[in-house]
């Protein structure tokens, strides 16, 4: 059962800040340190020098910056509990228009498990540790956590459809021309409406597992009930007509002659080689059951389709896991690749020694072609209702398996934990 609850927002006062154009920004794991300082320019408010802050005691640093934009008026807390309804115009690396809703609220932390929240990809301890401490020292949460929850119709969002037909009280243009509108419900009907349709939903956490994970540690080490028992989330509808979720490709470098050979060798072993005509091609469907992945080395720059021989070859590789596990693509890569071809550990993974991500296609082809990588395995989008059976059946998905575009920017409330 999801508690989910309205929140009194810390939020900017968007008078003092010439509205939210300038004072957003991505979620912290995606700003390098260009973007950064790029980001910092654009507003002595920019949420960036909280949520990604520099300096000897950075967290110090980022919990003065907050209590400084807070004597200013830069940012303000409201008086009345509220959601937050956010629709995102956006454009998908396909190409295509969409509109996708998605309502702010806090929820209730509770355990993983059935009925109640469940994760979908694997964690890392560093980020968690930064998070935890970051969240010490500000006592809010900055940046909302992405989550899916069941909504075949569409209750949850018809509740805030009529005051969300008014102006919005802020709206962003992101980086990747996502037009970002927030409205304020403060309509008690329309709030306990959304209650309700959430109310016996499972939550999926689609982006911000480290997040979520580092929200549950903070709430038992202050211990007891309080502000500090929920979380500031974002929650889709899995039915929501512009929920997408887009591939991320795999990268390897540093490959020594012997890696070289032993990935030669795996490839043909386990699985159907497709020569394809066009590098365009390498992208495969995520429809069907089989597993294919499209693959390109810097050494003969032949692109080629991928396809697992047997599903055997995967229940082999992976022991012990869940079947809907075994038929990702992702994992069948970590296990039959990367692991058992290259030699690379979980730490290597984690780590990034020797891989890479990228989630744009260009992308990743240009970085095999010029040399800078020494091969590229090329992902499906992985189909929602797949996400859905490995979380089922308990299980955790490889790290980066799935990319929802876009991502809901950070800054726009902040969810107070004291």
């Amino acid at each position: 059962m999801a508690a989910i609850e309205p929140l009194r927002a810390l939020r900017y006062d968007l008078a003092v800040t010439d509205g939210l154009q300038n004072v957003v920004a991505p979620p912290y794991d995606v700003i390098d340190a260009a973007g950064r300082a790029e980001l910092a320019a654009r507003s002595p408010y920019n949420v960036v020098r909280i949520d990604l802050p520099e300096g000897e005691d950075k967290y110090a640093a980022a919990a003065a910056e907050l209590a400084s934009w807070r004597a200013e008026g830069a940012v303000v807390q409201d008086e009345i509990p509220a959601l937050w309804a956010l629709a995102q115009n956006y454009t998908g690396p396909d190409g295509r228009k969409r509109t996708r809703h998605g309502i702010l609220a806090r929820v209730r932390i509770e355990e993983y498990g059935p009925g109640r929240i469940r994760p979908h990809e694997r964690t890392h301890p560093g980020p968690k540790e930064d998070r935890l401490r970051l969240t010490r020292a500000v006592r809010a949460n900055l940046s909302p956590i992405f989550a899916l929850f069941s909504d075949p119709e569409g209750a949850a969002w018809d509740a805030l459809a009529g005051a969300s037909g008014v102006e919005p009280w802020g709206e962003v243009t992101d980086a990747d021309g996502t037009l970002n509108r927030l409205w304020r419900i403060r309509d008690e009907g329309a709030i306990e409406q959304v209650k309700a349709a959430v109310r016996d939903a499972e939550l999926l956490i689609a982006d911000g597992h480290h997040r979520y994970e580092t929200a549950r540690v903070y709430a038992d080490e202050i211990g007891g009930e309080g502000p500090h028992r929920y979380v500031l989330m974002c929650l889709v509808a899995l039915e929501d007509p512009g929920l997408t979720v887009f591939p991320t490709h795999r990268l390897v470098r540093g490959l020594r002659p012997d890696q070289h050979e032993a990935l030669a060798k795996a490839i043909r072993r386990d699985f159907e080689l497709e020569p394809l005509e066009d590098a365009g091609a390498l992208e495969p469907s995520g429809d069907g059951d089989a597993v294919r992945i499209g693959y390109l080395d810097s050494l003969s720059e032949r692109p080629y389709m991928l396809t697992l021989k047997d599903h055997a070859i995967a229940d082999a590789a992976l022991p012990g896991r869940a079947e809907p596990y075994r038929r990702l693509d992702t994992a069948v890569l970590e296990a039959l690749i990367l692991k058992g071809a290259l030699g690379m550990t979980d730490e290597d993974i984690d780590d990034l020694a020797g891989l890479g991500y990228a989630r744009d296609f260009a992308q990743a082809l240009g970085l095999v072609q010029s040399g800078e990588y020494d091969a590229a395995f090329f992902m499906a989008s992985t189909p929602v209702r797949r996400i859905q059976e490995v979380a089922a059946a308990g299980e955790s998905m490889p790290p980066k398996s799935t990319y929802f575009f876009p991502k809901v920017p950070t800054g726009l409330v902040f969810n107070p934990l004291a």
